[in-house]
């Protein structure tokens, strides 16, 4: 089964380094280990990642999610949210 690269299509978590106007900047995000945390957010005194780039999700470790093939994910896009002290993949959906 072929599958796209799914862009990051919101990002809300406007203390991330690579967030500019709830869009990320960074080439490629990873997702999860025990859930589905953002492990490409952290806090930086100054902005990075190219501006005129919108993120994908590069892997997905998050085994739970029905959006995971062999380590990739399917979705059609991705958003991004604050929960609980960092940033989580919001369209995660358990299998």
């Amino acid at each position: 089964m072929a599958i796209s690269i799914p862009k990051i299509t919101k990002c809300s978590v406007t203390e991330c380094a690579y967030n500019r106007d709830n869009k990320c900047h960074t080439m490629a995000i990873t997702v999860g280990d025990s859930h589905a945390a953002c492990d490409t957010f952290f806090k930086a005194s100054h902005k990075g990642g190219a501006p005129g780039l919108i993120a994908s999700v590069g892997a997905c470790k998050v085994e739970g999610c029905r959006f995971n093939i062999d380590l990739e994910c399917s979705a059609s896009g991705v958003n991004v949210g604050f929960h609980g002290g960092h940033a989580d993949c919001q369209t995660f959906s358990a299998r």
